[in-house]
């Protein structure tokens, strides 16, 4: 392939995101919500250890522990964003059907959620990831283990 035809190509897929979410938005049927829920909750332990490393280099003044500190800060961020997008782009928009009945309070649920995750991203302290474990918990009765 020429030049010409292959720059066209590249400009394309360097716009493109290639983030990667809990799964894709195409009816795929490959799905393991207990898996989900597991990955979320290890998110929320490296959410807890974060804000642990956090409160213990906050009291040093030397470089490398700052810069340690602002990379716990962006580790504890990441996995909280990686909870909400787990919620928003996978169980609200492909598991949480308007149709059930209890839709009402998966909602609930779902977006307790979503706010424990804020918080978590907005805090330093280790009782907002210990609540968003909490709210994830709540949802595991939703998403079983699946027994092949």
């Amino acid at each position: 392939m020429s030049l010409k035809r292959l720059l066209p190509l590249g400009i394309l897929l360097s716009s493109v995101s290639f983030n990667a979410f809990s799964h894709c938005q195409i009816p795929c049927g490959i799905y393991d919500d207990h898996a989900e829920v597991k990955s979320m909750l290890l998110d929320a332990t490296t959410i807890k250890k974060a804000t642990t490393m956090i409160a213990s280099l906050s009291v040093k003044n030397d470089a490398q522990s700052k810069n340690q500190l602002t990379r716990w800060v962006v580790n504890k961020e990441n996995h909280a964003q990686s909870v909400i997008d787990s919620i928003s782009d996978y169980f609200l928009t492909q598991r949480v059907k308007p149709s059930s009945k209890d839709y009402t309070e998966r909602l609930v649920r779902h977006h307790a959620v979503i706010v424990a995750a804020m918080k978590a991203k907005q805090n330093a302290d280790g009782k907002f990831a210990d609540e968003l474990s909490k709210a994830i918990n709540a949802l595991s009765t939703y998403y079983p283990e699946h027994k092949h």
